[in-house]
C-alpha cells in the first residue's frame, strides 16, 4: 500500500485540535504545498471568505479515530475511551474535512463533502463549476483527502480486489489495485479571471450512474461512455480534440477491460491513454483531485504518462495503451472516474 510517511507526526494549531485524526492531518499537509495557503488568503481579501466555497472528495474522513476507540473499549462496561467522545463528532462525520479546511483556511462560503467511493474528488469539480455558474461563490477549494484505514483495507481485501504487490495497469497479467493516500487540493475560479499567464482550465465534465452494481462495473463500459460523451457534450470538444486520455486503470480485471472498451468505441484506439495508479496506488476519494494536479503537470510540460509496472498490454484491449512515457504537446486531457455504485464521472482540462 501507499502509505504517506510520518504522517501522524502532523500536527494541528491547538485551536483546531479537536479536528485531529489521520485523515485531516493529510488534508493539512495537502494544504501546505506549493503556497496553496497564501493564495488562498490573496483570494479571501480579493474575494471575501463568504464567496469562496469549499468542495472537497473523500469515503473515509476520521473512520480510522473510531476504529481505534471500538478497539480500546472498555471490555466491561463497552464505554469507548474518554478522549474520543468529544472528538469523535471532528472526526467520523464524513464532513470532518470540508469543516475542517474552511476553518484553517479562515472561509465562510457554501461547504460540501462529496462521498461516491472512487470517484468523489472528481465529482467536487463538476459541483464547484455549477456553484460559480450559479452565482453561489466566485471560487472553490476544491480537493480529494482519503487516508488508509482498516475498513478500506480489509474491505477491498474481501472484495478479492487488492494484489498482493505493486498494481499492474492494463497488463495481461493484472490482478489487482494497489490503496493508496493522498490529498490534493485546486483553487477553481471563473474563467474570466484575469491572468497573466496560461493556466490550466476545467474545459467540461460529465456524470452517469449506470448504478448495475455495487462494486463492479457496467460490463459494456456503459456508464463511462455517458460520462465521456456529457464531458465533450459540457466542453464542446470532439473526440479529436482530446490529446490524451487519463484512465481510471485502477489494475482490476473488471475495470480495465470495460474502461477500454468504453474508450475503443468512442476514440477508435486513435487517442493514446495511460493510467497512473502505478505510480500513486488507488488513492480512493482523492484519486480526482490527484488526477487533475497530474493532468496539470502534463499540460504544463508536455508530458504523456505511461503505465508503470505494466510489462505487456492485454492483447483483448483496442485502445492505445502507453507503457514508456511520451513528450509531445498536450492542449486537452481528459480524465476518468469510476466508483461504486456506478457513479462515473469524466472531467476534461486544457490550458487557456
Amino acid at each position: 500500500m501507499g502509505k504517506v510517511e510520518r504522517l501522524e507526526e502532523v500536527s494541528l494549531k491547538s485551536s483546531l485540535s479537536h479536528f485531529t485524526c489521520r485523515n485531516n492531518q493529510l488534508a493539512l499537509l495537502g494544504l501546505q504545498q506549493d503556497g496553496f495557503e497564501d493564495q488562498i488568503a490573496e483570494a479571501r481579501q480579493h474575494y471575501g471568505a463568504h464567496r469562496i466555497g469549499i468542495l472537497i472528495g473523500t469515503s473515509t474522513a476520521g473512520i480510522l479515530e473510531t476504529e481505534h476507540a471500538y478497539q480500546q473499549k472498555d471490555p466491561v462496561t463497552g464505554r469507548l475511551p474518554a478522549t474520543f467522545i468529544p472528538r469523535g463528532q471532528y472526526t467520523q462525520d464524513a464532513f470532518s474535512v470540508a469543516h475542517f479546511v474552511r476553518k484553517y483556511l479562515e472561509l465562510t462560503g457554501p461547504a460540501m463533502v462529496i462521498s461516491t467511493a472512487c470517484s468523489s474528488s472528481a465529482k467536487v469539480f463538476a459541483t464547484a463549476s455549477r456553484y460559480i455558474e450559479a452565482g453561489l461563490c466566485e471560487a472553490v477549494v476544491v480537493g480529494g483527502v482519503d487516508s488508509l484505514c482498516l475498513t478500506t483495507l480489509y474491505g477491498f481485501s474481501a472484495l478479492q480486489l487488492t494484489s498482493p504487490g505493486p498494481c499492474r495497469p492494463c497488463d495481461a497479467d493484472r490482478d489487482g489495485l494497489t490503496i493508496g493516500e493522498a490529498a490534493a487540493f485546486v483553487f477553481l475560479e471563473k474563467s474570466s479571471t484575469k491572468r497573466d499567464r496560461p493556466t490550466t482550465a476545467l474545459l467540461g465534465y460529465g456524470e452517469s450512474c449506470d448504478a448495475y452494481h455495487m462494486s463492479h462495473p457496467h460490463p459494456t463500459g456503459q456508464g463511462a461512455l455517458l460520462s465521456m460523451q456529457a464531458s465533450l457534450k459540457s466542453s464542446a470538444l470532439s473526440p479529436s480534440d482530446i490529446d490524451y486520455i487519463h484512465m481510471h486503470g485502477t489494475a482490476t480485471v473488471a475495470n480495465d477491460q470495460t474502461e477500454d472498451r468504453a474508450i475503443a468505441t468512442m476514440f477508435q484506439g486513435h487517442t493514446p491513454c495511460s493510467s497512473t495508479k502505478g505510480w500513486t496506488g488507488h488513492t480512493l476519494g482523492a484519486a480526482g483531485a490527484v488526477a487533475v494536479v497530474l493532468g496539470d503537470l502534463c499540460l504544463q510540460y508536455g508530458l504523456l504518462p505511461g503505465c508503470l509496472n505494466t510489462n505487456t498490454v492485454d492483447p483483448t484491449f483496442s485502445s492505445q495503451i502507453l507503457i514508456e512515457n511520451r513528450e509531445q504537446p498536450v492542449r486537452s486531457i481528459m480524465s476518468n472516474f469510476f466508483g461504486f455504485g456506478g457513479n462515473n464521472c469524466t472531467l476534461i482540462l486544457g490550458k487557456r
